[in-house]
């Protein structure tokens, strides 16, 4: 595993967010090798890249951490979100069941999902005003301040468990752009929580 040489300072979810995207082929590429026969053709190296981006922003903190190295440490994500599809596979083939269910819509141990759940609980309540989560509520308040475009790509990617590939279809866009979109749109409500806080 071959870190980039020059040190990188991150302070912010957006900085982080675009450093992620400036590695995107040399994560793929790992990715790719570290997914065994069982799981390719069952997972894209391109959701599980996506997750893996998702729990580093809501992770931030990891980031900071004086000495640690960040391209290894998204390797580390990287390699749990390929061992919790490689789990959650056998299970499903365990249980015989005849549709797999999407790969986002998996327990995990991850780091960023509890941010997950509550992004999850928060395009669904009813109400921001109702809710007694106080979190929830201020996420639920970043949410309205969105464009209707990255609400929708935010509730099918984790709500619907859709592929990026499929939501970029629904919305007439590139799978590129709507990966961007998606990591940029955690990264803002991510800083926007956390700048409340």
């Amino acid at each position: 595993m071959t870190s980039p040489a020059s040190p990188v300072k991150i302070s912010t979810p957006e900085e982080l967010s675009r450093f992620i995207d400036s590695l995107r082929p040399q994560l793929l590429s790992w990715i790719e090798r570290s997914l065994g026969p069982a799981l390719k053709g069952k997972v894209e190296p391109d959701d599980l890249f996506q997750e893996m981006a998702l729990s580093a922003v809501a992770g931030l903190e990891h980031f900071q951490v004086s000495g640690r190295d960040p391209f290894r440490l998204l390797c580390q994500m990287a390699e749990q979100r390929i061992i919790d599809a490689h789990r959650f596979h056998v299970e499903a083939k365990k249980r015989a069941i005849g549709r797999e269910v999407p790969l986002s819509g998996q327990a995990s141990s991850q780091e960023g999902n509890g941010f997950l759940d509550l992004l999850v609980a928060s395009i669904t309540s009813p109400s921001a005003a109702f809710s007694k989560n106080q979190k929830e509520l201020r996420l639920q308040l970043a949410l309205q301040e969105l464009s209707d475009e990255q609400r929708t790509a935010i509730r099918l990617r984790y709500v619907e468990g859709l592929a990026t590939r499929d939501i970029a279809e629904q919305l007439q866009k590139s799978d590129g752009a709507i990966r961007v979109l998606l990591t940029r749109t955690i990264a803002l409500l991510q800083e926007r929580l956390m700048s409340i806080d």
